[in-house]
């Protein structure tokens, strides 16, 4: 439901390749034998030789050592990334370095994400909600974007039609279980939008849109409601007045890539191979990489 108003191999020490093809294609060629050795130091060391990309990449508000922290970081919290293709993984992490994301932090900008594809472990790159809220207002068309999950006693009234409107209170205690999510824009003249979907809605959605919901790895089920605002937000921002750089960003949430370019948006993502269970709508991979772990 919207509303809206406008009012007007492995890299030996000295010896890594000079350009990011070279590491792409040495990832390609040797990974296997260097991965069963350490895939935790392979792909670290990975990272390194692509520093030098990282910082062009990258806006000045994050670092490159900062952001070479962090993807270090989540390969150490989530080993299975460790698993994933190089090329894959760096593609992952080139697209969140040319977005100004920060990856699997307590920010919930962006997530790098193991996922079994044809029976090949590969790296799934996923917008976080606050990622999207903050390539939104990057976009500098709006001026309040919020996005909140609705509980059943809470006060909350919307209405659509020539007059839309949007009321929310939180009770102050005891709120009740989520019932429903919603988010919210206003641009710079004063014209809005919202979008409303209930829990059943969004968990409807994710089982037939998002291919990562069933794995044990994904944001949906180790914060679900983080991923519901984003599902809402998503839609809600539809409607908004952003440029094309909020456009293409969107697109690349869910792709796998496993070519690097100066413009991550135009790499086309690898075809995935998901199937659809007919009685629950659960999307999964062939094998799903957190199946050991539901």
């Amino acid at each position: 439901m919207t509303a809206m108003t406008n009012q007007n191999t492995t890299p030996a020490a000295g010896a890594a390749p000079a350009n990011t093809e070279g590491v792409i294609r040495q990832a390609r060629e040797t990974r296997v034998r260097a991965a069963e050795r350490d895939p935790g130091k392979t792909m670290k060391a990975y990272i390194t030789q692509m520093k030098g990309e990282i910082a062009k990449a990258l806006p000045s508000v994050i670092t490159p050592e900062r952001f070479t922290r962090i993807v270090t970081s989540a390969i150490s919290t989530t080993p299975q990334l460790a698993k994933t293709t190089p090329q894959s993984f760096l593609g992952a992490m080139m697209t969140a370095a040319q977005l100004g994301l920060e990856p699997n932090t307590p920010l919930g900008q962006a997530y790098l994400l193991p996922y079994k594809n044809k029976g090949v472990l590969e790296c799934q790159f996923q917008l976080g909600y606050k990622g999207l809220i903050d390539l939104a207002y990057r976009s500098g068309q709006v001026t309040i974007i919020q996005a909140h999950e609705v509980r059943e006693n809470d006060t909350f009234e919307y209405s659509f039609g020539l007059e839309p409107s949007l009321r929310h209170i939180p009770a102050r205690s005891d709120r009740g279980e989520v019932i429903c999510y919603y988010a919210m824009f206003r641009t710079r003249d004063g014209g809005f939008g919202f979008e409303v979907m209930s829990r059943e809605d969004v968990e409807a959605h994710a089982r037939r849109y998002s291919k990562s919901y069933s794995s044990g790895f994904s944001p949906w089920t180790t914060n679900f409601d983080e991923m519901a605002k984003k599902t809402v937000l998503k839609k809600c921002l539809k409607y908004a007045p952003l440029k094309s750089d909020f456009v293409r960003a969107v697109t690349s949430d869910e792709t796998i890539k496993t070519e690097i370019a100066p413009d991550m948006s135009e790499v086309p993502s690898v075809e995935v191979d998901y199937t659809i269970d007919t009685e629950t709508g659960e999307v999964t991979g062939p094998e799903d990489a957190g199946a050991d772990r539901r």
